[in-house]
């Protein structure tokens, strides 16, 4: 198939109309040679600030995207255990892209129940935001509430989490748990790794993470970098990017 031929007509109507401009595309090999379909078009859906309608998002394998990112206590030098402090999660309508709910709240950390000033100045978070807040067991049972409510739990909808990397569900929730005797439900056992869905969209590795994607899309980065509810709304703003630019998001990892 002749992708350069497509590639141009593609680039003509989106010029003509005025609406969406058009960028050269990854190319696959070192010799800039087309040798199989690009990792994507690279379709800036974004004009003059408007905001592009459902039809202009590629069609998901899911309904709905569950973004999450922890924040943990940590130090200048590794503590054990580390505990979840912040537990965000957004619920992404796929066919918009757009938020449609919030669970968030701060938890109390159980082992070393003192926040240092090193996990102050890196997440923003202050001992009265996780003082008298909710265990992880009691935010696991809020956030089972929350996922019921909101008719996540229903056989026939159909989602996913989403990740800035493997850490939230391959080491730390799973650790924690283990640490408390406590199960990880099952719906938090498989997910979409952000990084490994923007590395295969792009041919590139964000070595520095949500940074690196937001600067490579071209996007505003939101509020305070390790803001765990901060960090979800950038990722939200990078799968809306990227899905407006042709990508369909496939699940990248698991935990047995």
């Amino acid at each position: 198939m002749n992708w350069q031929k497509i590639f141009g007509q593609i680039c003509y109507a989106a010029q003509r109309s005025g609406l969406i401009s058009v960028e050269l595309p990854k190319y696959s090999n070192i010799n800039n040679r087309v040798t199989s379909k690009p990792h994507w078009l690279f379709i800036n859906c974004r004009s003059q600030g408007t905001t592009v309608g459902m039809a202009g998002l590629q069609q998901q394998n899911f309904q709905y995207f569950l973004v999450l990112d922890f924040e943990a206590t940590c130090d200048t030098t590794p503590i054990h255990p580390q505990e979840i402090i912040e537990f965000p999660i957004l619920k992404v309508n796929s066919n918009t892209m757009e938020i449609e709910s919030t669970f968030h709240t701060y938890v109390q950390p159980v082992h070393h129940p003192h926040l240092t000033p090193f996990c102050t100045q890196l997440t923003g978070i202050i001992q009265s935001m996780v003082d008298g807040q909710p265990t992880l067991q009691q935010a696991l049972q809020k956030v089972n509430n929350w996922m019921a409510d909101e008719g996540l739990l229903n056989p026939n909808v159909s989602s996913a989490f989403v990740t800035c990397g493997d850490w939230d569900l391959k080491t730390m929730l799973p650790g924690q748990c283990q640490h408390l005797g406590l199960c990880v439900p099952d719906y938090f056992k498989q997910w979409i790794n952000l990084k490994k869905a923007y590395s295969k969209a792009t041919g590139t590795w964000p070595k520095s993470g949500l940074p690196a994607m937001v600067q490579g899309l071209g996007l505003k980065h939101l509020g305070r970098l390790h803001s765990g509810i901060d960090d979800c709304r950038n990722i939200v703003n990078i799968m809306r990017e990227m899905t407006c630019r042709g990508f369909v998001f496939k699940l990248t990892s698991q935990k047995e």
